[in-house]
C-alpha cells in the first residue's frame, strides 16, 4: 500500500464532502458530528424509525454504532441498513461492547449477517465476540488478553483476514497497534497516543470518520479504512504534542478535533506508520 493512496483517500473526502448518516452512541454523538465535519464530510444524525429510510436515501454512507442500544434504535438501524444495502451505500458497523451483553452481541451479529456491512471497526475483543471467537469483553474496553502486540501480530492479522473473508467486509481492529485487513491483505498501523484512551468517543469518532472516507471512496474501501485509521492515529499524536502541564483530557479532546480539522493529505502521507503484515 503506497502512502499516496492514503493522501488520495483524504483528498477525496475534502473534495466531495460526502453526506453521512450516523446512528451512533448518544454519549458521543456531538463529537462524532464534529469529527465528520472536521475531516471534510457532512453528518446527519437520525435513529427515528419513521425518518431513517429517507435520510439514508439522500446520504452516501451509513454508520451503525451499538453503544447505547434500545428497541427503537435497533429498529431504526435495521430500516436504515436495509435501505443502504438496497442502494449499495457503504455501511460501517461499530460493535461497541459486543460480548458484554447478549443484546449487543446479537444485534451486531444480526446487522452483519442480514445487511451489506462494508467495514467493521472495533477493538479486538468486540471483533472476536462478533466473530464468535473466545473473548472476555470488559464493557466497551478491550480485554488485556485480546490486545494486539508484536508477539501476536501475525496471528491477529490472520484472524482479521479470516473475519474479512467470512463476512466480505474490511476489518479495522484498533488498539495500541491497529490492524486493517481484507480477505487478501493485512496492514499494521503504529500511530496514535495513549491519551486517546482517556477520552470518551475516540473510537466512535473514528467509526464515523471511516464512514465519511468510505462514502467518498466507495470503490476503494480498504484504502479508505487505512486512511481513516492512520489519519486518526496521526491526529492523536499531533494532539498529544500540544499538551501543556496544566492540560487534561478535556484539552486533549479539543486538540484532537482541531487536528482532525487541520489534517492534510501530505501530512498523512508523511506520518502514517503503515506496514504490510
Amino acid at each position: 500500500m503506497k502512502a499516496m493512496a492514503l493522501k488520495e483517500a483524504l483528498d477525496q473526502v475534502r473534495a466531495t464532502t460526502p453526506l453521512l448518516h450516523c446512528i451512533t452512541n448518544y454519549v458521543t454523538v456531538n463529537d462524532c458530528a464534529n469529527a465528520v465535519l472536521g475531516c471534510g464530510g457532512s453528518p446527519i444524525m437520525s435513529d427515528e424509525v419513521l425518518d431513517v429510510e429517507d435520510i439514508t436515501t439522500i446520504c452516501g454512507g451509513l454508520v451503525l454504532n451499538i453503544g447505547t442500544l434500545n428497541a427503537n434504535t435497533i429498529q431504526g438501524m435495521r430500516k436504515a441498513a436495509s435501505r443502504a444495502t438496497e442502494l449499495g451505500h457503504p455501511i460501517v458497523l461499530d460493535p461497541v461492547g459486543a460480548g458484554a451483553s447478549a443484546l449487543r452481541t446479537e444485534t451486531a451479529s444480526e446487522l452483519l449477517d442480514e445487511y451489506g456491512v462494508s467495514i467493521i471497526r472495533g477493538n479486538m475483543s468486540e471483533v472476536k465476540a462478533l466473530a464468535g471467537a473466545s473473548s472476555s469483553t470488559r464493557g466497551v474496553d478491550v480485554d488485556p488478553s485480546d490486545a494486539v502486540s508484536d508477539e501476536n501480530l501475525v496471528a491477529s492479522a490472520q484472524f482479521a483476514k479470516g473475519v474479512a473473508a467470512r463476512t466480505g467486509a474490511v476489518v479495522a481492529i484498533t488498539g495500541v497497534i491497529d490492524i486493517v485487513a481484507d480477505a487478501a491483505h493485512a496492514f499494521a498501523i503504529r500511530n496514535g497516543s495513549p491519551l486517546m484512551g482517556k477520552i470518551t468517543g475516540a473510537g466512535c469518532m473514528l467509526s464515523c470518520i471511516t464512514g465519511a472516507y468510505a462514502a467518498a471512496n466507495p470503490g476503494s474501501l480498504l484504502e479508505a479504512a487505512l486512511a481513516a485509521v492512520a489519519g486518526m492515529g496521526v491526529c492523536g499524536q499531533i494532539a498529544a504534542a500540544r499538551m501543556e502541564p496544566a492540560d487534561g483530557n478535556g484539552s486533549f479532546r479539543t486538540y484532537l478535533l482541531d487536528a482532525i480539522y487541520n489534517l492534510q493529505g501530505d501530512v498523512l502521507e508523511q506520518r502514517a506508520a503503515l506496514d504490510k503484515i
